[in-house]
């Protein structure tokens, strides 16, 4: 797993995924993230790491625009502005994060101690921001 941090987007999947949300015209990100987030939702098989990983990052830039939510890391995540994504989102965002952390998710199965407990902390943080809005 090419990771550096326990940040939404401190991993190759989502570093990368940024640079693609970076080079669609605008009208066309939200429909990638939407599509992210479906493939993870509703994937009932085994949850690769890439997936799971895209549908955290992606879950984390439908969060930032929700009041309370944490603005995305510019370093590695997209540069270009997100439009405004519509409210539902959030409730598909939740059910990705929700998939990348049950049983038969490889992201899940990765994430070993010490940093375990930190990045579960965080993608609590992220659920919690996106179920409350």
């Amino acid at each position: 797993m090419g990771t550096w941090g326990i940040g939404h987007f401190d991993n190759d999947e989502a570093a990368d995924s940024s640079n693609e949300l970076d080079d669609l015209p605008a009208g066309e990100r939200g429909a990638l993230i939407r599509t992210t987030l479906e493939a993870a939702a509703g994937n009932s098989g085994y949850l690769e790491a890439p997936e799971g990983m895209l549908a955290v990052a992606v879950a984390a830039l439908v969060a930032s625009q929700v009041p309370g939510g944490d603005p995305v890391d510019e370093s590695y995540g997209p540069e270009e502005p997100i439009p405004v994504l519509p409210t539902e989102l959030r409730a598909l965002a939740v059910r990705a994060i929700d998939r990348a952390l049950a049983e038969k998710s490889e992201l899940d199965e990765l994430w070993e101690e010490p940093d375990r407990p930190s990045w579960l902390a965080e993608l609590d943080r992220l659920r919690e921001v996106l179920a409350t809005a």
